[in-house]
């Protein structure tokens, strides 16, 4: 009881007030704390796309909040490439430089957390994270990514992102000329198989059932040697993810060096559809060419909105999102 006085007590002394925010959420908050919650931009997501918007933002003297969950796609990819003066680089270690460098503008903050709530205000947007702190901003740039959803193949989740790739403009030229499977049917199998024809040979289309190929694709792959296995696969056997072969429901096995797959995925957040953002057939968050989605003062940026999932094309959209939330604010204000 004297505990709870003296709390109180210090309370009214440091002009604490009690918020409810609902009946099962407390709040204490002093005029100060409010004060340092409050940002002209809050981008979630601390990624490629997301860090290279708040070094846009920074740069343009901003106060600006990144929040980050630490789950990116590519975590367990051993290498990144096709990034000019990034190429064969860690991805983590890529990310790492990147805030070390963020630390250079004051009026950046980057905290690990994850987003778990949003709504609208007059001001702009009110957020709630995980760890139960409320933030506001005038601007979101959702920078969430993509969470990938891998067959429930024993050994496919061990060899994702290092023997089973997704682009091979990322990853093809370093595993060229490799015995190489393509993990799909239909109009996608055919479509992956040429372009991976660009980088091996040696090429097999593992369709995991029925192919679903039409009589005219399947004549075309056969005339460029590529083979066609229907089989069902019972496991990728591997060694620390990478891949040493194909084993099949019949028992039979094949020796193989590289397998892609382009595998269906969900929104990381899904905040930007509660908040009315659209979404596109295929999934994505729409956006225009400034990076902004129909909602006016949401952007979003990186693997969220677009197929192109590199390391520079996420930073290019970032640093896009970050000048044109920032032009936006200038025009609201000048």
């Amino acid at each position: 009881m004297n505990t709870r006085r003296n709390f109180l007590r210090q309370s009214m002394l440091t002009g604490w007030g009690l918020v409810f925010l609902g009946a099962d959420r407390m709040l204490a908050k002093t005029t100060t704390n409010t004060m340092n919650q409050q940002f002209d931009v809050i981008i979630i997501g601390g990624s490629y796309a997301g860090l290279a918007a708040g070094m846009a933002l920074g740069r343009a003297l901003r106060r600006v909040l990144i929040i980050d969950a630490g789950e990116p796609c590519n975590r367990q990819t051993p290498y990144s490439h096709n990034f000019l003066t990034q190429d064969g680089l860690p991805p983590l270690e890529i990310a790492h430089s990147a805030r070390e460098q963020l630390k250079l503008y004051q009026t950046v903050q980057l905290t690990d957390d994850f987003v778990s709530e949003a709504v609208r205000t007059e001001a702009g947007f009110r957020l709630y994270t995980r760890a139960g702190r409320p933030y506001e901003a005038k601007k979101l740039v959702f920078a969430s990514g993509i969470r990938d959803l891998l067959p429930s193949i024993p050994g496919f989740d061990a060899c994702w992102g290092i023997s089973v790739l997704h682009c091979p403009y990322c990853h093809g030229y370093e595993v060229r000329n490799q015995k190489t499977g393509i993990l799909a049917s239909g109009d996608a199998a055919f479509e992956i198989a040429s372009l991976i024809s660009n980088w091996t040979r040696d090429l097999t289309i593992y369709s995991n059932g029925p192919a679903f190929l039409q009589p005219a694709q399947r004549s075309r792959l056969l005339d460029h040697n590529i083979g066609i296995v229907e089989t069902r696969l019972a496991r990728l056997v591997h060694r620390e993810g990478r891949l040493d072969q194909l084993s099949f429901d019949d028992g039979t096995t094949v020796p193989l060096n590289v397998l892609y797959a382009r595998v269906p995925f969900e929104q990381h957040s899904k905040l930007p559809q509660v908040l009315g953002c659209e979404i596109t057939s295929e999934g994505f968050l729409k956006v225009d060419a400034q990076q902004r989605t129909n909602i006016r003062g949401i952007y979003a940026a990186g693997d969220n909105v677009t197929r192109m999932r590199t390391v520079a094309n996420a930073v290019a959209m970032g640093t896009a999102a970050g000048m044109m939330v920032n032009k936006e604010l200038i025009e609201e204000s000048f």
